[in-house]
């Protein structure tokens, strides 16, 4: 990452797109600090991550990835992760929140079917919204999802959105995407190329602009 520089408030929705290997996870996962920045800073309310510790960050975090770390356990259990002292009526509520309740309940046993060794029982769609309620559960005031829908079909992809979308405005968004469709209600959406911003606006501004952005949103929706 190169001169890379924003900021963003408190309830917004902000998706960062770009080819692959433009950056887009590396600047992500700096937030958490799974890296920390060699220059500059990156500030949550002023302050800058450095100087908080760890867990005190990370508790407000939730990340949700393309590839989705589920455990041998019950479908409740995995979504429970977040807070393990979560009643099951929480659960619910998560998973409803994240458009997951409708198919846990046709799972022989519901919440207390088991989902498989990685989640292998699940269909990609529905590992992705079970991951979905447990960040929801966690309750984050950040939430970060990286290619959370590049590998799903469409129908899956679109629940995916819809549960993205319910959680706008309660808490700050940062969405990683190859997939433009799943993020056409951002607030701003930021183009990254070679590790660097190389354009922003909101999807209008944008698709106005007739650049980087344009090309990629014409590539996946030209018929």
């Amino acid at each position: 990452l190169q001169g890379v520089s924003f900021s963003i408030k408190a309830g917004e929705m902000v998706a960062f797109v770009g080819s692959t290997g433009a950056g887009k996870s590396t600047l992500l996962e700096l937030i958490p600090r799974f890296y920390d920045v060699t220059g500059g800073a990156i500030t949550i309310d002023g302050t800058d991550v450095r100087r908080v510790t760890l867990g005190s960050l990370r508790r407000q975090i939730s990340t949700v990835s393309q590839e989705v770390l589920l455990f041998h356990d019950t479908i409740a259990n995995n979504i429970r992760y977040a807070r393990p002292d979560a009643g099951l009526e929480e659960v619910m509520q998560a998973a409803k929140a994240a458009h997951a309740h409708d198919f846990i309940l046709v799972q022989p046993k519901g919440y207390d079917s088991v989902v498989g060794d990685r989640g292998t029982l699940l269909s990609g769609g529905q590992r992705q919204r079970i991951a979905i309620a447990r960040a929801i559960l966690a309750d984050p005031s950040i939430l970060i999802l990286d290619e959370a829908a590049s590998a799903l079909d469409a129908e899956s992809e679109q629940l995916v959105e819809a549960s993205i979308d319910a959680l706008r405005g309660g808490r700050t968004i940062l969405v990683a995407a190859h997939r433009l469709s799943t993020i056409r209600k951002a607030d701003r959406i930021y183009v990254l190329e070679g590790g660097k911003i190389v354009e922003s606006g909101t999807r209008e501004d944008l698709l106005d602009l007739n650049g980087r952005f344009r090309q990629l949103h014409d590539i996946q929706f030209s018929t």
